[in-house]
């Protein structure tokens, strides 16, 4: 099982940072995204509840749907599918706090990765490369 968890205090305000989160369609202008499409919009906006994103970085592509999208302060979404491998993903989890200009972005994702034999290994290494992943995002937004 992974679960990582990346909190940061980005210099930017509140409605920005949701947005940059939000912008599925734009993920690709962050380090390490090859690839980022919204398959489905959401029900009551675009990126919001019910809308699908593929997220490529190399060979690992991630569909994920969006489960709760409370403009500005929160955003959870499950992958429903991956690929080269499995991942069984129980909670992800995007909360921001305002914090005077700045914005407090606490990142949770929790799951665990299916391959046989390698699973633990796999979890581990997951929870190193999507914390500098969510890490590096979090600093980019704070380029914009």
């Amino acid at each position: 099982m992974f679960r990582i968890h990346v909190e940061r205090v980005v210099g930017k305000d509140i409605d920005t940072v949701f947005e940059a989160i939000a912008d599925h369609a734009s993920y690709d202008r962050f380090p390490g995204v090859s690839r980022s499409v919204l398959i489905e919009e959401g029900k009551d906006e675009k990126n919001g509840t019910g809308a699908l994103r593929v997220i490529g970085a190399g060979r690992l592509e991630l569909t994920e749907r969006i489960t709760r999208f409370e403009r500005p302060n929160r955003m959870h979404y499950r992958i429903e599918n991956s690929s080269p491998f499995a991942v069984q993903h129980t909670k992800g989890e995007i909360v921001l706090t305002p914090e005077g200009e700045e914005t407090r972005v606490t990142w949770i994702s929790e799951g665990a990765v299916h391959v046989p034999l390698l699973g633990r290994i796999m979890d581990r290494m997951a929870e190193r490369s999507f914390s500098k992943a969510f890490s590096s995002l979090l600093k980019s937004i704070e380029k914009l």
